[in-house]
């Protein structure tokens, strides 16, 4: 009772009021810190992601799949900020339905916490000569991606698939295979 509705500083403790509650806290000390570089890396990267978040909300387009991807009590910035943090994920690469010939298939599964933007497949010769390299196509969900091959490969022995999957703030994710 006696704290309620107060606000601001008292000696060392800091009073504020959050959700119709006082919340009492010790004021921050004020120091010289010295930051590791892991520490420093992560607060750049932090910028960025708030820079991002910034640039995401600007575009309405962005904003609105944001929006609508929002939990009750967050903002279509707060989700962009987290996309920004996380990278899209391979769950798996099927290379069952492909033997080298022209119109054969690779699927591959992914997701993220937001969307995925694109996948794209690169199919090179074991002495790394590219065959092909193209973006798939999804299903109406987003988690099913398919690239058709356009060209014949005679030799499949040692031969790499490469996947990249990226999402909205340009993260990628990269896996290979081999033949």
């Amino acid at each position: 009772m006696v704290t309620q509705g107060l606000s601001g500083t008292i000696g060392t403790l800091v009073f504020s009021q959050r959700g119709g509650q006082t919340i009492v806290r010790m004021r921050p000390q004020q120091g010289h810190h010295t930051f590791s570089e892991e520490q420093k890396e992560h607060q750049r990267r932090f910028q960025r992601a708030i820079l991002y978040g910034k640039t995401a909300i600007a575009d309405a387009e962005t904003k609105a799949g944001y929006q609508q991807a929002a939990k009750p009590g967050q903002s279509a910035f707060n989700v962009a900020v987290a996309d920004f943090f996380n990278a899209p994920v391979i769950e798996r690469i099927d290379l069952s339905n492909y033997t080298g010939k022209a119109g054969d298939t690779i699927q591959v599964y992914v997701y993220d916490d937001f969307a995925v933007k694109e996948v794209r497949i690169r199919i090179s010769n074991a002495d790394g000569s590219l065959v092909e390299e193209g973006a798939a196509r999804t299903d109406a969900i987003g988690y099913e991606w398919t690239y058709v091959a356009t060209q014949t490969n005679e030799s499949l022995e040692g031969d790499r698939i490469e996947v990249f999957v990226s999402d909205t703030p340009g993260n990628v994710t990269h896996e290979e295979r081999e033949l």
